[in-house]
């Protein structure tokens, strides 16, 4: 700046004043002149870096001396502790507002720390070199890093597996390779897998030299998945199978190990072609199944826990290792089980008899009924033929009825064994599911565990007595008829009884169908013809009926015109009676003598077609 009264008072003219001045500086001092002045321009722009020195902090204000004509403040959340607030020490800060309303001067010390630390890394770091650095926090995709800068770790490059949540890094110190540097948009891209990747050949070639099965290594948890666990051996991975991790059952390798646990296992499979190595904790201890059959002998109670329900059975662990199946059907003598909840639950407690011990298949059958009494063992002696019981209906089938006797003991009726006289076509007709009955037991098979009952049986077979002394061949009876065949119809008698009339005796001449001369639902008198107590069947006839009610009018005319003729000339009527009648037309047709009645048709008891099923 120049003062123009002092030049004024010397009375120099500005041509004067500047030939003196360059004759006081040289080129030289014109240069280190322009310099200090262009310096000193630039320090009050915004965006420079300028050496501060805190001067102290009034409240979240830091006061920082940069040289100025105020001082500076600089927010106190920019500093990484308390600690780092020491007046007097000196610190790299940003001008950011010289104009600020406050007429303090705005600066920066994390924004100056950024550019410092980026110009850094940019003149001493390049892709590939590895780089630490404390992992700040979790953002979109990955993780930041602070290597002096902030700098993008992506998910993937996290770990050479899944590594499930990064958020686990966050607070720690780690390394990691430069992938990337963008200097233009000022971003870094580190790997952290990387490394690892680079660290761990090595290692695997070492390992793979010197790995045999039967050594034991111990290594770090690094993943565990749902059919076992990843562990690190130092250069190399091997996998523990959820089933070499227990002799006893695990639902999860979780019951076991945990993450970043350092456990020792027994190498049990080494795939040197493919880099594979497969690991076992439990042979790391003898197998309980060494023995079992000394421990566990057929026959042999014992007791154990509950520790799976299926649907087939439910498995009982004996102790740690050893466990045995209770299969549905060994679980209880009596009761019909749909599901094995039904009896026991998880956890329980139970008394089980060892059926059997596979050793090489490691399985052991156990039964939960054998511990109680089998009630078919004493059916016989409670249940002798000829006992009569009341049973409920269990169920129906097409051949019979399962009937429960007691709980767990049933007993059938077939269904011929329903009714001495009548044919069911199912056993529905008769029984209804949880319907009770009475009846007689028949048959006790205890080793098939059968009982074979009867309901017709509670009373004597009609067939014996009653029907033969109540329906005499050459009898007529009243029916109803039931049913129409194409070979005739049968006729109800009486409930549950039925005779078979059959078309060839339904008239005398020749039926096509047997409903051309009778309907069901007709009641008409019938002929027994024949009773046939082996086969249970009644042959019945209609035409006979017929028969039998023409020879019957033809009597009553004789009988009548007889008592007429007594009536009017009793000698008349001597003389007739002495004398024998003349022989008729008919009678000569049949063949009669004179004075012998006309043949009559053969009887029942000789007629084949009337022969008759009886339901």
């Amino acid at each position: 700046m120049v003062d123009r009264n002092l030049v004024n008072k010397l009375g120099l003219s500005k041509e004067n004043l500047d030939r003196q001045v360059s004759e006081m500086f040289g080129e030289e001092d014109n240069e280190f002149l322009e310099k200090v002045l262009q310096k000193k321009v630039d320090s009050r722009l915004p965006g420079t870096i300028l050496k501060g020195t805190i001067v102290s902090q009034i409240g979240n204000d830091v006061i920082v001396e940069v040289g100025l004509k105020s001082e500076g403040v600089v927010d106190a959340g920019e500093f990484d502790s308390p600690d780092q607030i020491e007046p007097g020490k000196e610190i790299d800060v940003l001008l950011e507002d010289t104009d600020s309303e406050s007429g303090l001067i705005l600066l920066s010390k994390r924004k100056a720390d950024t550019i410092r630390g980026w110009e850094t890394i940019i003149n001493t770091k390049k892709e590939g070199d590895t780089v630490k650095g404390k992992v700040i926090r979790r953002i979109k995709g990955g993780l930041l890093v602070d290597i002096g800068v902030p700098v993008f770790l992506p998910a993937s490059q996290v770990d050479i597996r899944k590594p499930g949540d990064i958020s686990r890094f966050i607070g720690k110190e780690i390394e990691s390779k430069i992938l990337k540097i963008d200097v233009e948009g000022r971003n870094i891209v580190v790997s952290r897998r990387k490394l690892i990747e680079e660290e761990r050949q090595s290692s695997k070639e070492k390992i793979l030299a010197e790995i045999e099965v039967g050594q034991l290594r111990k290594g770090i948890v690094k993943n565990i998945a749902d059919f076992g666990v990843f562990v690190d051996l130092g250069g190399l991975d091997g996998l523990l199978h959820i089933s070499d991790l227990s002799w006893g059952r695990i639902s999860h390798p979780s019951e076991v190990v945990g993450l970043d646990q350092e456990i020792e296992c027994s190498v049990i499979g080494v795939d040197k072609a493919n880099e594979k190595i497969s690991l076992g904790l439990k042979q790391k201890t003898p197998s309980p199944w060494q023995n079992v059959e000394q421990r566990y002998p057929v026959g042999a109670r014992v007791k154990g826990k509950v520790v799976n329900v299926m649907n087939y059975g439910v498995f009982v662990r004996l102790e740690d290792g050893i466990e045995g199946l209770v299969h549905i059907s060994e679980m209880s003598w009596t009761k019909r089980l749909a599901h094995p909840g039904e009896l026991v639950n998880l956890g329980d407690g139970i008394e089980v008899v060892v059926l059997n011990v596979n050793k090489e298949k490691q399985e052991i059958s156990l039964g939960l009924k054998q511990t109680e009494t089998n009630p078919w063992t004493i059916a016989s002696k409670k249940y002798p033929i000829g006992t009569i019981v009341t049973a409920r209906v269990r169920s129906v089938t097409n051949f019979g009825a399962f009937v429960e006797i007691e709980p767990g003991i049933d007993g059938m009726v077939h269904i011929s064994d329903l009714s001495w006289t009548r044919k069911y076509s199912h056993p529905n007709e008769a029984l209804q599911k949880g319907q009770e009955v009475k009846c007689i037991v028949l048959e006790v098979n205890e080793e098939k565990r059968r009982i074979s009952l009867g309901i017709r049986q509670m009373n004597e077979d009609p067939w014996i007595r009653a029907i033969p002394e109540k329906y005499i061949p050459g009898h007529i009876i009243k029916g109803k008829v039931v049913k129409l065949t194409n070979f005739g119809a049968f006729v109800q008698l009486e409930p549950d009884l039925e005779g078979l009339l059959h078309i060839s005796e339904l008239a005398d001449h020749k039926i096509d169908k047997p409903q051309d001369v009778v309907k069901v639902g007709d009641e008409i008198e019938v002929k027994i013809l024949k009773v046939d107590t082996e086969a249970r069947k009644i042959g019945l006839s209609l035409r006979r009926v017929r028969w039998a009610a023409e020879e019957q009018a033809a009597e009553s005319g004789k009988q009548r015109k007889l008592a007429v003729t007594q009536s009017i000339a009793p000698d008349a009527g001597a003389d007739y009676l002495a004398k024998p009648p003349e022989q008729t037309a008919e009678d000569k047709a049949n063949g009669a003598e004179p004075g012998e009645p006309g043949k009559q048709e053969p009887e029942a008891a000789d007629a084949g077609p009337g022969d008759a099923d009886v339901k």
